[in-house]
Parts: C-alpha cells; sequence; structure tokens
C-alpha cells in the first residue's frame, strides 16, 4: 500500500472507532502505531539558555542600582521560559515501515527508505547517511540521551528489510 492510502485507512478507522466509541461498542482496532518511537532528552541547550538568562539578570544587577524596565525582567523570563520548553521538547527518532523521522530545526523531517545510503552505528552514537542534500542524522547517547543501543538493533533489521548498508563498529571495539 501506498504511504497516502495506510495515511486515510488509519484517519478513518480513527473516526470510526471514535463514532463506535460514542455509541458505547468497542473499536475495532487496538490502534497500534505504524511506528517505533526512541525518545531522547535534550538538555545542553536548556541550561545554556538558562545559564544566560541568570547571568544577563545578575550582570543587569550589578551595573546599575536604578529600577528595572518591564522588558527587562520579560526578556530573562523568555529566555527561562525557552530553556524550559527546549527542555521538556523531546527529540525522537521514528521507525516506520518504510521511512524514519526526526525533529530537525522545529521541523518534523522524514526519510524514505530509497534515500538511505547507509545506517552506522558506533559505541554511543547511531548515522543514517542519505542521499540527499544536508548533513547525515547523528543520534547521539551523550547529547541527547538516546537508546542507542535498541535504536541500532532496529534499524539493523530496518535496514535488512530495505536492503540498506549497514555497518556495525559498536561490536568491533567492544571485542577488543
Amino acid at each position: 500500500m501506498s504511504r497516502s492510502w495506510e495515511r486515510k485507512v488509519r484517519q478513518n478507522s480513527a473516526k470510526l472507532n471514535k463514532q463506535r466509541m460514542k455509541q458505547g461498542k468497542p473499536s475495532l482496532s487496538a490502534g497500534k502505531p505504524a511506528y517505533e518511537e526512541f525518545k531522547g532528552r535534550s538538555f545542553i541547550m536548556p541550561i545554556a539558555l538558562i545559564a544566560f538568562a541568570i547571568m544577563y539578570a545578575l550582570l543587569g544587577g550589578i551595573i546599575t542600582n536604578n529600577q528595572y524596565p518591564t522588558l527587562y525582567w520579560v526578556t530573562i523570563v523568555c529566555y527561562v521560559g525557552l530553556g524550559i520548553i527546549l527542555f521538556l521538547r523531546r527529540p525522537f527518532l521514528r521507525v516506520g515501515s518504510d521511512e524514519v523521522s526526526t525533529i530537525r530545526w522545529n521541523r518534523l523531517r522524514t526519510l524514505s527508505s530509497k534515500d538511505m545510503k547507509k545506517i552506522a552505528i558506533q559505541p554511543g552514537y547511531v548515522v543514517i547517511e542519505h542521499t540527499g542534500k544536508g548533513a547525515n542524522w547523528i543520534f547521539s547517547r551523550m547529547l541527547n540521551r538516546y537508546d542507542t543501543n535498541a535504536m541500532g538493533e532496529r534499524l539493523r533489521v530496518f535496514a535488512n528489510q530495505h536492503k540498506i548498508e549497514f555497518e556495525d563498529t559498536s561490536k568491533k571495539e567492544a571485542s577488543k
């Protein structure tokens, strides 16, 4: 089935299940998601933004003894709020039946299996190389707290299904 057809089937089944729930009938399907999702946690940028807001507040207090303008406090609150939002919004990798997707620069990016050149697993890293423009997708255990071992196993199955080159250097280094 094509992706648009699968999407229409999911939408229609969700609509039908909602109607059946209102009528008190059981749903037709369990509604299992068509993808597996691996979530991380972003903490470097939020810490940097909150530290910048604290530094801005402290330096502004040292320089002047006058009453602070409202915009000064709005700026500090906005930096702290942005840091909290970025901390709570978790990065992810979704592995579907024939595509993977993630959030890059605040947009959902999707990469189909046809556009993938190679998947490389390294200790603490997962790298997806693609044929199009742009940099490779790198998922790090240290930067974003991804479970790279589980991601690697799922991407190994994905690569075998779609005949994508797969390189695993984590096991080579572990055996040395």
